[in-house]
């Protein structure tokens, strides 16, 4: 996948959810990205890719605080789940890979049992 190709599928999921507010492109090289996806002022989902290494980060923060996060490192994923942030879950379920809009889905069940949104 190439840089393109990720900020394609950021942006075509980011427009499919209606409590995303803004897209904010932070930085782009030749093989990493990182967006901000505004749901509030200090509520966001923050993305970052790098198509070389296979490390992905994606966050929902708040407050300046991760509540929910999936990564992968080396192509091996990980959850932060939304009780305990600071742990990594590598069961069946965290270790899962997951799309941009797969994520958005999980961000979106979490904004409402959370009464963020």
């Amino acid at each position: 996948m190439t840089v393109e190709q990720v900020i394609d599928e950021i942006e075509t999921a980011a427009r499919r959810f209606r409590f995303i507010q803004a897209m904010v492109r932070v930085d782009v090289t030749h093989f990493s990205v990182k967006y901000r996806l505004m749901i509030g002022s200090d509520l966001y989902v923050q993305i970052y890719a790098n198509v070389r290494s296979g490390t992905t980060g994606l966050a929902l923060v708040h407050q300046g605080r991760r509540l929910y996060g999936r990564d992968s490192e080396d192509w091996q994923w990980h959850r932060h789940p939304i009780d305990d942030p600071e742990t990594h879950d590598f069961s069946a379920e965290g270790a899962q890979l997951v799309s941009i809009e797969a994520f958005l889905l999980e961000v979106g069940e979490i904004l409402v049992t959370q009464g963020l949104i």
